[in-house]
Parts: structure tokens; C-alpha cells; sequence
């Protein structure tokens, strides 16, 4: 079985200082900058992934640049995963490096699908504002991030583009302080479904918080997301039955995905060996 999951506010979190000096102990740091605490993960979930990694494929599913992931020490480094996916499905790390033929793949399939990012630009440049738009990035020389001040998001006007990208080929996502503008081609489930048939797994549960994480979350046989994030915050306001959300939000719910995922496993072996039994 393949666990696939996100990352940020999934798997790892950032905390206010005093709120990760109350938590002591309970919480263990995931990545620095500058020698600064970026994020951290709850020890008992780094526990019991080290613990499922002996029993499963764990494959961290990250919008994050290659760059960005290789900074998660507590993952790339310590826990060191085979296989990770990096820059929204547009990066397959094999053994921490990246798979060239999966990147001249996707690079492929977006000229073939979406419009030119050349014209994106012009629809970006017209629609985002130094009002509100604190910088902006085209990440992996794939898709566009732009931190925002939320606050001053004109809604409308970014619903209006959404739709005209929509009709592009690619897609729009605000993730909390950030704007995400990418192919539809580059996708989270696309690439785990490249390694579900490399590994050759039959089954994945995932686990994921935001709307690019619904792809991947559609695609997977089992999935589990946290009580907060985009995603479930969609799922308020036009609810479709389709998810199954963790009681906790924050950094405890990802106690509450692993536990879930262990019992998916230890639920499927079981299935596995009736079926051979019988």
C-alpha cells in the first residue's frame, strides 16, 4: 500500500513561538531557515510514520519546489522516503533525485494541454495588484505562487480569472496567504499514479487540506483530511458527503490521519490474507 500525503498543514505545521514553548516536548521540529524553526510535526505522528514506513510506501505529496521539500530535514533527511513528489506532481524525487523523464513528460503534456505561459502572464499581470500581491514567484519553471495579503483579495475579480484560466488549461488555488496559478496538467495524482504503477502497489490512502489535494484525494481508495484548510472549509459551504475529515485541526490532527492510515493497512493485510487463505 502507497501512503500518499501532503505536507504543509497536513503533515507539518508552523506555530507562534510561545504556542511551541507550551507544547514542549509533544511537538518536534521539521525544518529551519537561517538556523529559525520553520515547522514542526507532532513527535507521536513522526513516531508512528517511522513506524509505518517499515510496513507501507510513504511518499510525501508536496506543491512545495524541489528546493522547498529538500528543506524539510525532518523528511527528506531523517526519514528519507524513496519517493517524494515535489512542485504540485511536476517533480518525482527518486532516492532524492529527480526523475528526468517524468519532468520531460509533464513538460509535454502541458504544451500540449494549456495555453502558453507567456499569455498567463498578461491575464496575471492584469488582474494582480502591488495592492495586495506581496510577491510572486513561477516556481520550477511550472506554475506561478503569489503571497497575498488576504484581506485585500478582490474575490470577484479572482473568480473571474479563475475562470478564464479554467478555459487556459490551468488552474487557481488560494491556500491561505497564497495564490497558487497552475497547468492542469501538473497534478498531484498523475504523478502518484506514475509510481503506483512503478512500485506496483495496488492500493493508496491519501491525505491532504487543500483543493489541489482534491485530485489526489478523488484518486486514492482511502483519504483523510484535516478539520481545517481549504478543503474542508469548501466542503461547509457546499457540502458533497465525499470526504471523511479528523475530528482535531491543527497540528494534532495529523495524530488522527496516521492512526487512520494504520488501521487502513492493518485492515487491508488482514483482507489479504483471507483472500489467500480461502
Amino acid at each position: 500500500m502507497i501512503f500518499a500525503s501532503d505536507l504543509d498543514q497536513t503533515l507539518i505545521y508552523s506555530q507562534p513561538l510561545e504556542r511551541a514553548e507550551e507544547l514542549g516536548d509533544r511537538i518536534i521540529t521539521a525544518e529551519l531557515i537561517d538556523g529559525k524553526v520553520r515547522s514542526y510535526m507532532s513527535t507521536s505522528s513522526y513516531q508512528l510514520l517511522q513506524k509505518l514506513m517499515t510496513e507501507l510506501i510513504f511518499i510525501p505529496v508536496t506543491t512545495r519546489t524541489m528546493q522547498q521539500y529538500n528543506r524539510i530535514h525532518l523528511i527528506s533527511q531523517m526519514l528519507k522516503p524513496t519517493y517524494a513528489v515535489t512542485s504540485n506532481g511536476g517533480n518525482i524525487l527518486i532516492d532524492g533525485h529527480p526523475d528526468l523523464e517524468w519532468q520531460a513528460s509533464v513538460v509535454a503534456r502541458v504544451s500540449e494541454s494549456s495555453d502558453h505561459v507567456q499569455d498567463v502572464r498578461i491575464l496575471l499581470d492584469r488582474v494582480l495588484s502591488p495592492e495586495w500581491v506581496i510577491s510572486s514567484s513561477y516556481c520550477d519553471e511550472l506554475f506561478f505562487s503569489h503571497i497575498i495579503d488576504r484581506a485585500k483579495l478582490p474575490l470577484e475579480e479572482i473568480t473571474q480569472m479563475s475562470a478564464e484560466l479554467q478555459l487556459m488549461g490551468w488552474s487557481t488555488s488560494i491556500q491561505g496567504r497564497k495564490v497558487y496559478v497552475v497547468p492542469q496538467a501538473v497534478n498531484k495524482r498523475d504523478a502518484v499514479q506514475h509510481l503506483k504503477q512503478l512500485t506496483g502497489e495496488s492500493q493508496v490512502v491519501a491525505s491532504g487540506d487543500s483543493l489541489l489535494d482534491r485530485i489526489l484525494i478523488d484518486f486514492s481508495d482511502f483519504s483523510i483530511a484535516p478539520r481545517h484548510g481549504e478543503l474542508f472549509r469548501q466542503e461547509q459551504l457546499q457540502s458533497t458527503g465525499n470526504y471523511l475529515f479528523t475530528e482535531e485541526s491543527g497540528i494534532f490532527a495529523t495524530d488522527e490521519i496516521l492512526k487512520y492510515v494504520e488501521s487502513v493497512n492493518i485492515e487491508q493485510a488482514n483482507l489479504f490474507v483471507i483472500k489467500e487463505s480461502s
